[in-house]
């Protein structure tokens, strides 16, 4: 098994050994919601705070995002809260305008192959969340990765969302293969983000402890307070009680698997 190297988001190390979890609503909304949220999954001790900007949706008639009407909001929620921030980039065009906002970049499943992005984003000094594209074997997700770090940006973490299958009762198959996988032959970092790799509400706090247990160096989960009323994703989301719960729950097992 290779050794895992640490990537720093501010002051918190994803792959130093520490459970980290990433989380937040999938889209921004408003002030008011995303300072709710951030102060919840703070509380149950989440360590970096996701939220999107842009938003990639399959509809062209779905929530895009609130874009730039949601950088005062972030700006003031961080200062607030303290919490590393991180979002997805869509575009290489949108990189130098959240470069002071965002403390990690994240590119999506879509943008796995989108190369030119990636040898952008190695051109700047902050981490990559690297997510696998949807139908993505492990080796074109590592050679992804590797147009960021042989680029000279090496702060980059992988994230599993879980894959397009035959399976149709869930959103996506998750793969904790790939979590083994990674860990057997790369240095890199791995997460999971069961939200996507389930789109089953339920279904998340059972992989998200599967994750822990299988070697993730964290997870990426979505928390909105109140689902039924998101503008992206709610079906998934977890309310703040659920992810307390989760938390807690994690608390005990990476707990146990240190013992």
């Amino acid at each position: 098994m290779s050794k895992t190297q640490v990537v720093k988001v501010k002051d918190i190390e994803i792959g130093g050994g520490q459970f980290v979890a990433i989380a937040g609503p999938c889209s921004i909304e408003s002030q008011s919601q995303l300072d709710l949220i951030s102060e919840c999954v703070k509380n149950s001790q989440a360590k970096i705070l996701r939220g999107g900007i842009y938003k990639m949706r399959t509809s062209p008639d779905a929530f895009q995002g609130l874009e730039h009407e949601a950088f005062n909001i972030v700006k003031e929620i961080k200062e607030k809260h303290n919490m590393p921030f991180v979002s997805e980039v869509t575009d290489p065009r949108q990189i130098e305008e959240l470069y002071e906002l965002v403390d990690m970049f994240q590119v999506g499943s879509r943008n796995m192959y989108n190369y030119s992005l990636l040898k952008e984003l190695a051109n700047f000094d902050k981490p990559v969340l690297l997510k696998r594209g949807f139908s993505a074997l492990y080796d074109e997700w590592i050679k992804a990765a590797s147009y960021v770090t042989s680029q000279g940006n090496a702060q980059v973490v992988l994230c599993e969302r879980g894959i397009r299958t035959f399976e149709s009762a869930t959103r996506n198959t998750l793969d904790l293969n790939s979590v083994a996988y990674i860990k057997e032959n790369t240095d890199l970092p791995i997460i999971v983000d069961p939200s996507h790799g389930t789109g089953v509400r339920n279904l998340v706090t059972p992989m998200a402890l599967a994750s822990a247990a299988a070697g993730a160096d964290g997870i990426m989960v979505e928390v909105h307070n109140n689902p039924e009323k998101a503008q992206s994703d709610g079906f998934q989301a977890l309310t703040p009680e659920m992810f307390d719960h989760l938390m807690k729950r994690i608390n005990t097992l990476t707990q146990a698997l240190r013992s």
